[in-house]
């Protein structure tokens, strides 16, 4: 079966040919579900498949909408991240130990994924305990990016976005700890938005077999991908506001509107590298046209600040905080080895990698000196966001790289114009986000001259989701957006 006209169409599209009846949610499932059969064998991004519910869903779908039935996004075809819990399908964050764990009830943003009505496809690959910028692991395999398939699709919901640049649904639900939404975003060509801290509740998305309780995980969101800026923001408003049984958490409905709805209102400061963890000429040279398209639209672009808060500074921190709270789930000789690892290193070794290393072994008190240094950088964050309503960056060094699966990742290197860098500082670009609990949204502006995806985040006010995601919309519809993988534009 070949390519559809509803293929690569947005769930935006999608609804309104719905409701036109032009299309059945039914033809669509299968569409989606052709599509799947028959280029997913090279991809590998769909790991389990649940095609039969789909259709079930989809035919009562159309029932519902034959009686009347107008959710906006009744009928639309989604994937999800493996890691979200599904009532019958197998939830085992790539851990071979937890093969044959299947969660009796579904997360909470499943729950609403399904009443909003959306057809859920199936679920989408992840690495190892969501721990990598790729996406492999001895149960599912590897899943390759569609641009290149010797390359990455970007971690740890790179099969979610890799699903969508292969046209498998319009939208699909991820999460985000350290660029899990963007990178693979970036990487694939495709949206992502990562939520304010805590504006989406996530329970029922824990790695197995722990109990599915409301729980704010520090740093860590789910979220959204799509094909258009616009998708975005209906999967989010399905599954934001709060958790009915966690009590004093109404703030999470209270989203303001987007400061602007014209480019040439916005102030933007535009940040394109930074020599502790350099962009690419690629990333670089994508983000000065942004900026210099942007100017001619009106918008008033800055270059520099001193408002913007020391990226050196706020990286070493992210590092040390993020592993203090990746630590727990250490086996005990590797966090012992740590512990006794971490005094050793020289008190002026302010390397990143030294900061993780301090991160793993970091003391109780030295994390509540830690969470007070935060408090600061949120401050300097509110400041900047009285000069300006967003700021444009690198969601990471490089475009897609080639697939490295050696099994530490500190000795892994990332080549960034000839230089080399430890692989895992590359979480130093999607960390300013994640470290203040700030939104952020992933877009793509176009293909490198090797053809690789390569695009922005754009990182926005506390609770101000829908700035970003505004802005997203608008350089969308000005600039272009996703553009589908020649491979697989079929």
């Amino acid at each position: 079966m070949a390519k559809s006209q509803w293929s690569f169409s947005t769930a935006t599209e999608l609804g309104a040919a719905l409701r036109k009846r032009e299309v059945s949610a039914v033809e669509l499932a299968q569409d989606a579900i052709g599509r799947i059969e028959r280029h997913d064998s090279k991809i590998n991004a769909v790991c389990v498949r649940d095609f039969e519910r789909a259709l079930n869903a989809a035919r009562a779908a159309d029932t519902a909408r034959a009686s009347g039935d107008e959710r906006p996004l009744l009928g639309i075809p989604l994937t999800v991240k493996e890691s979200y819990n599904v009532a019958g399908l197998p939830t085992t964050w790539g851990m071979p130990e937890h093969s044959n764990f299947r969660p009796a009830e579904d997360a909470l943003a499943i729950s609403r994924v399904k009443d909003a009505g959306l057809v859920i496809l199936g679920k989408t690959n992840v690495p190892l305990g969501l721990g990598d910028w790729q996406s492999y692991n001895e149960i599912y395999g590897t899943t390759n990016n569609p641009y290149d398939l010797t390359r990455t699709p970007g971690g740890s919901s790179g099969g979610s976005a890799a699903a969508l640049a292969a046209g498998y649904g319009p939208l699909s639900l991820g999460s985000d700890l350290a660029g899990s939404l963007r990178v693979p975003a970036f990487h694939c060509g495709v949206f992502a938005h990562k939520p304010t801290f805590a504006l989406v509740p996530s329970r029922g998305h824990l790695p197995p077999p722990f109990q599915p309780l409301p729980l704010d995980r520090d740093m860590a969101v789910i979220g959204p991908l799509a094909r258009c800026a616009a998708d975005l923001s209906l999967l989010l408003d399905v599954v934001a506001g709060p958790d009915p049984i966690e009590a004093g958490k109404a703030y999470r409905l209270a989203l303001p509107p987007p400061r602007h709805n014209e480019l040439k209102n916005f102030r933007i400061l535009v940040i394109d590298s930074d020599p502790v963890m350099p962009a690419n000429a690629v990333v670089r040279a994508a983000i000065d046209k942004l900026a210099g398209d942007l100017a001619r639209a009106g918008v008033r672009i800055e270059r520099q600040s001193p408002l913007w808060p020391d990226f050196a500074a706020s990286s070493r921190l992210f590092m040390r905080m993020l592993m203090s709270f990746l630590a727990i789930a250490f086996q005990p000789e590797i966090y012992a080895g740590a512990v006794a690892a971490a005094p050793n290193l020289p008190k002026d070794d302010l390397s990143l990698q030294a900061e993780r290393l301090r991160g793993i072994a970091l003391s109780h008190r030295d994390w509540v000196m830690a969470e007070s240094a935060r408090g600061q950088l949120r401050a300097q964050w509110r400041a900047l966001f009285n000069s300006f309503d967003a700021v444009i960056c690198p969601v990471m060094p490089t475009p897609a790289f080639p697939h490295d699966h050696s099994p530490e990742q500190e000795e892994r290197r990332i080549n960034v114009d000839g230089k080399e860098f430890a692989y895992p500082d590359q979480m130093a670009w999607p960390g300013i986000a994640n470290l203040p609990g700030l939104p952020a949204t992933a877009i793509p502006t176009g293909l490198s001259q090797h053809s690789l995806p390569v695009g922005v985040q754009i990182v926005g006010p506390w609770l101000e989701d829908r700035t970003p995601l505004r802005l997203a919309e608008l350089i969308e519809r000005e600039f272009g957006g996703f553009v589908p993988p020649p491979a697989f534009d079929d």
